[in-house]
C-alpha cells in the first residue's frame, strides 16, 4: 500500500500556502473546507481540564485564538487568504468557507469575485443548535452559513444522498400497484420545444404540449412502455412511473441539521458527519483536502476517516497540541499508519 504524504504545518496560513505554492501544490489540492474566525469579536479559550471557554474564561485557561478583526477588516483579511486558495485549488476543485450569518453575504460578494459568480453553487444553511430562549429583539438564532464554489464548471461531485424516511416515501409514492408497490408519476415532457431531433416526434400518435418536448427520445419512452413505465390517464394523458423502492435515498439539500458537538475538544469545533459527507461529495480518495484555519484538526481527522490525504495549517500551538492528540487516538487510528509530516514555519 502507497504510504500518504500529508502534512500539518504550524504557520500563519498566509506564509503556509505560499510555502506549499513554492512547493509544487499549485493546483494540486481538490478541496478546501475552512472555518475561519467569524469576526464575532469574541476571545476562544481552553481551561486546564480541556473544558472550551467562549463567554467566560478562568485566569488559568490558554487562548486558543482572538477573533476581534470586524466589518471591512476582516474580509480584506479573508480575502487575501482566499487568494491563496484559488491558486491552489486543482481545475476539479472546490471551497467550503462556514461563516456566520452576520458576516456572510459580505463574504459571499468578496467570493463571487475571487471565483465568479458563476462558480457559485450554494449559500448553504447549518443548523447548528437547538433553539435558544434569549430574551432579545429578534428571531432565536439557530443557524450559521458554509459558502460552496467551485473553481471550474467540472468539479469532482459525487452526489451526497440521505435514505428516505419511511413516512416520507409513502407520503411522496401514495400510488400502489396491484402488486402493493407504491409508486408516483411524473411528467415525460419539459418546457422548450425542439425543432428537430427526437424529442420533438410524436409518441403513440402524441405530440408534446405546445411550448414543450420529450424528456428523452421516443425510442426510450417506447422501451418504457414496453417495461410497463407509462401510465396512461383516462384521457391519455402518459405519465412516467417512479417507484418509491427505486429511490430509498434522497439527494442532499441545502438546510443541514448537523449540530456542534457538545463538548468540544477545541473552540468552534465543528460536526464530524458533516465534514465526511463535504469529504465525500467534493473528493476522491486520491484527492488532497486542505483546512489551512486546521484549529483541533476535525477537519483532518475526516479526511483520514474518508481515506483522503491532507494538510493542516494553523499557528497555534494549542491547535496543533490538539490535532496532534486526536491522531495518537488509539480507539480511531492506529497511529503508526497514520503518517504525517509536520513543518514548523513559526
Amino acid at each position: 500500500m502507497k504510504m500518504k504524504r500529508n502534512l500539518l504545518i504550524q504557520s500563519d496560513n498566509i506564509e503556509g500556502m505560499k510555502w506549499l505554492l513554492k512547493n509544487g501544490y499549485e493546483g494540486k489540492i481538490d478541496l478546501v473546507y475552512i472555518d475561519p474566525p467569524f469576526a464575532t469579536g469574541g476571545t476562544f479559550a481552553i481551561d486546564k481540564s480541556g473544558r472550551v471557554a467562549t463567554i467566560s474564561k478562568s485566569d488559568e485557561s490558554v487562548v486558543a485564538y482572538k477573533d476581534t478583526l470586524l466589518g471591512k477588516d476582516f474580509v480584506k483579511w479573508l480575502k487575501k487568504r482566499v487568494l491563496l486558495i484559488h491558486k491552489l485549488l486543482s481545475d476539479k476543485g472546490s471551497l467550503y468557507l462556514h461563516i456566520d450569518y452576520k458576516i456572510g453575504h459580505y463574504v459571499k460578494v468578496m467570493l463571487d469575485e475571487v471565483f465568479g459568480i458563476n462558480n457559485f453553487r450554494n449559500d448553504i444553511t447549518r443548523i447548528k443548535c437547538n433553539p435558544k430562549n434569549f430574551d432579545r429583539v429578534g428571531y432565536g438564532n439557530i443557524k450559521d452559513l458554509v459558502l460552496f464554489y467551485t473553481k471550474t464548471d467540472n468539479p469532482i461531485w459525487n452526489k451526497p444522498t440521505v435514505k428516505s424516511e419511511e413516512k416520507d416515501l409513502y407520503k411522496l409514492y401514495s400510488k400502489v400497484d396491484k402488486n402493493g408497490r407504491h409508486y408516483t408519476t411524473v411528467p415525460i415532457h419539459a418546457p422548450g420545444e425542439t425543432k428537430n431531433g427526437s424529442t420533438n416526434k410524436p409518441f403513440k400518435g402524441i405530440y408534446p404540449p405546445k411550448g414543450r418536448h420529450w424528456r428523452c427520445s421516443v425510442e426510450e419512452l417506447e422501451k418504457l412502455d414496453e417495461a410497463g413505465l407509462i401510465e396512461w390517464s383516462g384521457t391519455g394523458n402518459p405519465r412516467k412511473i417512479n417507484y418509491a423502492d427505486e429511490h430509498l435515498n434522497k439527494k442532499v439539500q441545502d438546510i443541514w441539521d448537523f449540530k456542534d458537538p457538545a463538548k468540544p475538544s477545541y473552540p468552534t469545533e465543528k460536526n464530524m458527519e458533516m465534514l465526511q459527507m463535504i469529504m465525500k461529495a467534493s473528493s476522491n480518495e486520491d484527492s488532497i483536502v486542505m483546512d489551512c484555519f486546521c484549529g483541533s484538526g476535525s477537519t483532518l481527522k475526516a479526511a483520514e476517516l474518508c481515506g483522503r490525504n491532507w494538510i493542516g495549517i494553523d499557528q497555534s500551538e494549542t491547535a496543533i497540541e490538539v490535532t496532534r492528540k486526536r491522531f495518537e487516538d488509539t480507539d480511531l487510528f492506529n497511529s503508526e499508519d497514520v503518517r504525517f509530516d509536520f513543518v514548523s514555519l513559526t
